[in-house]
């Protein structure tokens, strides 16, 4: 076999692909990490995480995959810095394009996450994970006492609005629309939380916030109406996107089995895609939980998929 011929090739490098490859690794299989465009995955563009394990006093988020990183090195796995443009799973062993490169692997691992849905405005990129989030579990613990807004009008946005009402003073829900897409029942009680008001036909135009001694936070937003176009400036300390997650899939499309909005659908509790010999771990696969700890243990799961299926394939 050539020298771009590999045992595993996992693409995507968030804690789903890296622990996957510190499986892997361990089970001297040698796996291949193809990081892709954002090496590190979610976790990268996140500060503080206190609810992975084992870091009783938490760890920032890109010191996190840095460590993850580290620990599947050390057993082996090689990082390959590079996006990885196309697949064929029609084709025995498989084959991936990198670049210009050809590689081809007997299993590969899917860990290519998902993508939250931003409001595609410079100040919410200059204040993601200093006060704007996209993940109320996450980062919901940091806002006690303060008053936060949660856009969207999905089921998940009245989630996350209810979940924040654990710790937040006041939850306010902006939404474009006068008429929700939740379901009644989310809907319902949402409108039953004392702690939920809501802004209805409005968007959050500007974001609003101040730098002290180097460090960024959230103050406010600028609410715009979508009828009449007019503005007001709301005090805020916290702003949760909730108008989706996009899985990166669309490289898969036409060849693996997907829902309907794009996920990658596995065989029951198992990681096993409709195509022998390739797996599917976390995010890309996972559009309920969506959690590092969650990714990193469906990631272990593709890891021992893919060494039991290639050991039945005589592939030691």
């Amino acid at each position: 076999m050539s020298e771009n011929h590999h045992k595993v090739i996992i693409i995507g490098s968030g804690p789903a692909g890296l622990t996957a490859a510190l499986y892997n690794a361990r089970a001297n299989l040698n796996p291949v990490v193809f990081e892709g465009l954002q090496p590190g995955g979610q976790l990268t563009i996140t500060t503080e995480v206190e609810n992975y394990p084992g870091f009783e006093h938490g760890i920032q988020g890109p010191e996190l995959m840095d460590v993850m990183r580290k620990q599947s090195q050390r057993f082996g796995a090689q990082p390959f810095f590079k996006h990885v443009t196309k697949v064929d799973f029609s084709k025995r062993p498989f084959v991936i394009e990198a670049g210009k490169e050809v590689y081809t692997a007997d299993a590969v691992i899917i860990s290519t996450g998902a993508t939250a849905k931003w409001l595609g405005i410079p100040s919410e990129e200059k204040y993601m994970g200093y006060g704007v989030s996209a993940c109320a579990t996450c980062d919901g613990f940091f806002f006690k006492n303060q008053k936060v807004i949660v856009i969207g009008g999905g089921d998940s946005a009245m989630e996350e609005a209810n979940y924040l009402t654990k710790f937040a003073s006041e939850v306010l829900v902006v939404h474009r629309r006068e008429e929700f897409r939740a379901s009644k029942i989310m809907e319902d009680q949402a409108k039953k939380n004392p702690k939920i008001k809501f802004a209805l036909n409005k968007v959050v135009k500007e974001i609003l916030g101040e730098e002290e001694n180097g460090r960024k936070k959230v103050t406010g937003a600028i609410l715009e109406d979508t009828r009449d176009g007019s503005t007001e400036k709301v005090e805020v300390d916290g702003i949760f996107l909730a108008i989706g997650h996009k899985p990166n899939t669309d490289l898969f499309k036409g060849q693996l089995e997907m829902d309907e909005t794009g996920y990658l659908v596995v065989k029951g509790a198992s990681t096993y895609t409709n195509v022998d010999g390739v797996f599917a771990a976390g995010d890309v696969a996972d559009h309920v939980y969506r959690q590092a700890v969650t990714a990193a243990g469906m990631g272990c799961k593709a890891a021992i998929d893919a060494e039991r299926w290639l050991a039945e394939q005589g592939i030691e």
